[in-house]
């Protein structure tokens, strides 16, 4: 056999894998984006943004700030009645540490547990990818869904900021005024931002959901975890381990803000997560494969 031979022989083989995995990626956002409940996360998500500009709208009607200054709510809500734009700031830093998470978690908690308890599992382990490429398009599906509803937010936010007040120029938490222009590339960044402080929680999800063959189950635990996570960070006792709990730093995209930009915070949250994604999804692929599936 020639060295061309030797050479054309695995590509059969590599070929019908990458195109299944290619496929079955596609097949398992189409059919997450397209579930009731996927779909009403994402429909709540969207409202926040347009809660929290009506109630600023309402507050300023009479033509005073909101903030301590004006009488109530967060002094950063007052910049909204300056620049609609930072009303996706403002929607961001409101759900964040509670709704975005519990969405992801919700999705990344289903992801394979969901299959199992539905008897699809196995079937989907028939294909011949194998066990570890399954894996990762599960993953892969839960950070698309975290890109998309980090979007979903700042999207709302945006349209609900221009509909409610003046769009024009941004003014930073250093004091300084941009334009609208790098505002919005600032919104961009921040949602991206956002999105990536979610990676390391999904891959926590994910292995949650390796664990058991009941969708609801992980998708309860997986919440739970969020919300003990987000106790032990406001515990002042525990402040020893605060910089390794995953929520830790997700508020650090704030510092983008700031002119000129910060990048510690957001370097260690970028770590934080990459170090749970590693972790977490080194132990779902250990579970995963030497997961007894039988239904």
């Amino acid at each position: 056999m020639s060295q061309a031979e030797l050479t054309a022989v695995p590509a059969p083989r590599t070929a019908p894998r990458a195109l299944w995995a290619f496929g079955i990626l596609r097949s398992e956002l189409a059919t997450t984006l397209r579930r009731w409940r996927t779909l009403a996360l994402l429909g709540v998500l969207a409202a926040v943004p347009v809660l929290i500009g009506i109630a600023v709208r309402i507050e300023t009607g009479d033509g005073s700030r909101g903030g301590p200054d004006g009488g109530g709510g967060p002094a950063f809500l007052s910049q909204v009645t300056n620049s609609g734009l930072f009303l996706v700031f403002a929607a961001l830093s409101a759900t964040l540490p509670v709704f975005l998470p519990m969405a992801v978690g919700v999705v990344a908690g289903d992801s394979v547990a969901g299959e199992a308890s539905g008897g699809t599992l196995r079937y989907l382990l028939v294909a011949p990818a194998g066990r570890t490429r399954l894996l990762l398009v599960k993953y892969a599906s839960v950070l698309v869904f975290c890109l998309v509803a980090t979007l979903v937010v700042a999207a709302s936010a945006l349209a609900a900021g221009a509909l409610l007040f003046p769009v024009g120029e941004v003014t930073t938490i250093s004091g300084t005024r941009i334009g609208f222009g790098e505002g919005l590339l600032r919104a961009g960044l921040i949602a991206v931002a956002v999105a990536v402080s979610l990676t390391g929680f999904a891959a926590l999800g994910l292995f949650i959901s390796t664990l058991t063959d009941s969708g609801v189950a992980a998708m309860a635990a997986t919440v739970g975890v969020l919300i003990t996570a987000q106790i032990l960070d406001t515990m002042p006792q525990l402040e020893g381990i605060h910089p390794y709990l995953f929520p830790h730093y997700w508020m650090s995209f704030t510092d983008l803000l700031r002119d000129p930009v910060h990048w510690d915070e957001l370097t260690r949250n970028l770590g934080l997560q990459a170090l749970y994604a590693a972790v977490f999804g080194s132990a779902a692929w250990a579970r995963f494969t030497t997961k007894d599936v039988s239904v």
